[in-house]
């Protein structure tokens, strides 16, 4: 870490890594709003210099007036901004507080936010290159560098609680690895409810959960395709995920359409989000079908939907799928029901295959 040439007393962190940010009481990013939330480093705060509205008032000030106007009237803007932070967001930080400062790409909008800081008697430091070093962090770790985990990966049928029994078994002290909670999207039958983060905060998040893992360890992870919604996973993990060994979750159909009717219950009596559904099928399932299923829905019988829909369209392409397999299979994990206490048996029962293996 070196100190600013330009704003003196002000310490530069050139290189970004999981450590250096760990020695910071706060990581501010001054970024707006929207680039905030595309976006940022783990753990970082959004306090914008200029919000959303601000930054394209500028922008439009510079492109179609002058460079100078447009300086002026955002340093008038973003000296507001900080006062407001100061006596909002930090009014209460001691005098010891160390903020790490960052924006796009290191200019002068961290620079302005790291000076009055620093002016305050905060140890102040900033990200050299802002958010783009922390990008280029993300993508050499994630394209570039090999993760070096033991992958186990659980797998099944539609409905077969996938997800939840992963929790339960991260609960029994068995590292896991939640790729649909990092990508925002629910698999399944019924697929995902409201917006993903972006590629690259899903990249993000992925990162920060990597980095918290043991690589001496064994990590579950669901059984995935290589897009989790309309994020896509990593090649490198990706492949990983192709070779690893699985654990085969099974359970009688009835069951499933009664656990999917429950955990999904918020989808399948919305008909609108029940119609996206239908239109995400990879496959059409036929008009005489799609009539079927939407009779099923209006008569209220989701249960009898959910089981239909799982043995006409999903269960037939995963039991495609199986038979080309050639993941080491661990284990198979049989579930006469899905409730709580078989939910809990199953999820034992994995944790043993993975300690076996």
């Amino acid at each position: 870490m070196a100190t600013s040439p330009d704003t003196p007393g002000i310490r530069v962190v050139s290189a970004m890594d999981e450590a250096a940010l760990g020695r910071f009481d706060a990581i501010i990013d001054v970024r707006s709003p929207a680039e905030f939330a595309e976006d940022h480093i783990p753990g970082a705060e959004n306090l914008p210099v200029l919000s959303n509205e601000e930054r394209a008032e500028v922008g439009a000030i510079y492109v179609q007036q002058s460079r100078f106007l447009a300086r002026r009237v955002g340093a008038a803007l973003v000296a507001r901004n900080i006062a407001g932070h100061l006596q909002g967001a930090l009014a209460d930080r001691p005098g010891d507080f160390r903020p790490l400062v960052y924006c796009w790409r290191g200019g002068q909008r961290s620079h302005a936010m790291a000076t009055v800081l620093s002016q305050v008697g905060w140890r102040t430091s900033l990200v050299e290159g802002g958010y783009r070093t922390w990008r280029r962090h993300v993508t050499a770790r994630l394209y570039d560098s090999p993760e070096a985990l033991d992958l186990v990966l659980v797998a099944g049928d539609t409905g077969t609680a996938k997800t939840e029994i992963l929790h339960r078994v991260a609960a029994l002290g068995v590292q896991a690895l939640d790729l649909e909670g990092l990508a925002g999207h629910r698999g399944s039958l019924f697929g995902g409810l409201g917006a993903q983060p972006s590629q690259k905060m899903f990249e993000s998040r992925l990162l920060g959960a990597l980095t918290a893992l043991d690589p001496a360890r064994p990590v579950l992870v669901e059984a995935e395709s290589s897009k989790i919604g309309d994020r896509m996973v990593p090649p490198l993990l990706w492949r990983a995920m192709q070779t690893a060994p699985r654990v085969e979750l099974r359970a009688p159909l009835a069951e499933r359409a009664r656990y999917l009717v429950a955990a999904y219950g918020d989808i399948v009596r919305n008909r609108p989000a029940l119609e996206a559904a239908f239109a995400r099928l990879p496959l059409y399932p036929g008009r005489k079908r799609l009539a079927d299923w939407r009779d099923l829905a209006d008569a209220g019988r989701f249960e009898d939907l959910a089981a239909d829909l799982m043995e006409h369209h999903y269960d037939p392409a995963y039991a495609r799928s199986a038979r080309k397999d050639e993941r080491r299979l661990l284990g198979v994990v049989e579930m006469a029901t899905l409730d709580e206490s078989g939910q809990a048996r199953a999820a034992e029962a994995v944790a043993e295959l993975m300690r076996r293996s």
